[in-house]
């Protein structure tokens, strides 16, 4: 274990609360909440047993005055979350108290912790890998209980094992390649190197496997992104307050109403999904409407699924199949919105679109609401929700399987191609290599200095 200064943070939500914790990891972590904490029986905290809660007061040193009653609770490293020592102080829940007892903690002798520091010591001191540490503040962001099993899942290091298993199957090759070039009058060059190509060829398989589940995984983590779209007037603020089950956005019969982006979270069937109102999309003078305007064309440029609604009482004109055009290269849903309303589109003239994917539907009445829940579950999952196995949530990580990918391909190349059989272990000693930043084995510090400043302060 790494010898680190002690940091100090408050590692709950500022405001009125319950409770407030104050955490303090490192070597001198007792020592310097003792200096500042009077117990009710004046005993100190210095041989305080591990795992165990002291109650008394911590004070101001200069003055004496007391400034909360509080609970101290010790965690003795390597068993705590960072390896260090680690003492919390629990205070009574508020602003002002909380950071003045943070205040007096950084007096004794601590200083104020980095965002995601005491992740990173936990990393540091190998008592998580980077995969772990990162699924920490996805589990802190979690939107819905489908998205908090894949961080806890791992947290607790499931993806850490598979990633384990392939770099110690890559380092068998590597090590057969090198033992039939170090003895190359025993002949073997051609069995080994027809083995090795059926063991990439199992190992592209996995590979493949991990990459296909990241559109998933970037869904689960950071949800759906999805964009309502239409000319002014046709019910997306209905929509978005019907999907939400609450007044969200202004409802009025004046078109251009939504000027600006809404965006708001909701749960279908465990997946996160990012609902975004837009400002209808339509020609205009009006200098405000028309940024709302181009607004609403980035996000659709931007968006995983866009709804698409028109009016079901008004008959189609170019604007409508100007939107259409805009969005047809995109996962969409189709609503005919206001069927409560006499019929007046002819739907023949949007036979450009799925119609697998259209719908009648009224926001206001709250009609025809689960297609669009199913058609989401259908185009995105294909109405099964991966809830076992690993799934790769993070950017970063299908990034470095991809380059791994490409590196056993060039490998598979030089094994098929040409009489060396070395050259083709470059190039698994590379893939192997990709695949150890995703666990943090072969990262560069400036890539874990940058991901761990992401975190929030005291996590």
């Amino acid at each position: 274990m790494k010898e680190f200064d002690t940091i100090a943070a408050i590692s709950t939500a500022l405001g009125e609360g319950g409770i407030s914790i104050i955490r303090v990891s490192g070597y001198d972590s007792l020592n310097i909440v003792n200096d500042i904490f009077i117990s009710k029986n004046s005993s100190n905290i210095l041989d305080m047993k591990p795992y165990t809660l002291k109650y008394g007061n911590i004070i101001d040193k200069n003055s004496n005055e007391n400034i909360d009653e509080v609970l101290i609770s010790f965690m003795k490293g390597p068993k705590s979350f960072t390896a260090e020592n680690i003492v919390e102080i629990n205070c009574h829940g508020g602003i002002y108290s909380t950071k003045r007892i943070l205040e007096e903690v950084i007096k004794a002798g601590a200083r104020l912790a980095e965002p995601g520091e005491f992740t990173k010591r936990a990393f540091l001191n190998g008592r998580i890998d980077l995969s772990q540490a990162e699924a920490v503040m996805d589990i802190i962001s979690s939107k819905t209980e489908l998205s908090m099993k894949a961080a806890v899942k791992q947290s607790e290091g499931s993806l850490s094992r598979k990633i384990g298993n392939l770099r110690n199957r890559l380092l068998e090759i590597i090590a057969h390649i090198e033992a039939t070039v170090d003895y190359p009058e025993d002949d073997l060059e051609e069995v080994t190197s027809e083995a090795t190509i059926n063991n990439i060829n199992s190992l592209l398989i996995e590979i493949d496997n991990l990459i296909n589940s990241s559109d998933e995984g970037k869904i689960l983590r950071n949800g759906l992104s999805t964009v309502i779209v239409g000319k002014p007037n046709v019910g997306k603020s209905s929509l978005l307050n019907a999907l939400l089950e609450e007044n969200r956005a202004i409802v009025t019969n004046v078109a251009g109403t939504t000027r600006d982006i809404i965006e708001e979270y909701m749960n279908i069937s465990g997946i996160p999904i990012k609902l975004v109102d837009t400002a209808g999309i339509r020609e205009t003078d009006d200098v405000v409407e028309k940024i709302g305007v181009e607004k609403s064309k980035n996000m659709i440029d931007s968006a995983d699924l866009v709804i698409l609604m028109f009016d079901y009482s008004s008959s189609l004109d170019d604007e409508d199949f100007e939107i259409i055009n805009y969005i047809k290269n995109k996962k969409y849903v189709v609503l005919l919105n206001k069927i409560d309303l006499p019929k007046n589109i002819d739907i023949s003239k949007l036979n450009s679109l799925n119609n697998e994917f259209i719908f009648e539907v009224s926001a206001k009445q709250l009609i025809g609401l689960e297609n669009i829940k199913n058609a989401i579950k259908q185009l995105f999952f294909n109405s099964q929700i991966r809830n076992d196995g690993v799934v790769v949530t993070n950017i970063r990580h299908k990034e470095a399987l991809i380059r791994a990918r490409e590196n056993l391909i060039c490998a598979l190349d030089a094994l098929k191609n040409t009489m060396a059989i070395d050259l083709a272990s470059i190039d698994i000693r590379n893939s192997w290599y990709a695949l150890g930043e995703i666990n943090g084995d072969t990262i560069a510090e400036d890539l874990i200095e940058k991901i761990f400043k992401d975190f929030c302060l005291g996590k």
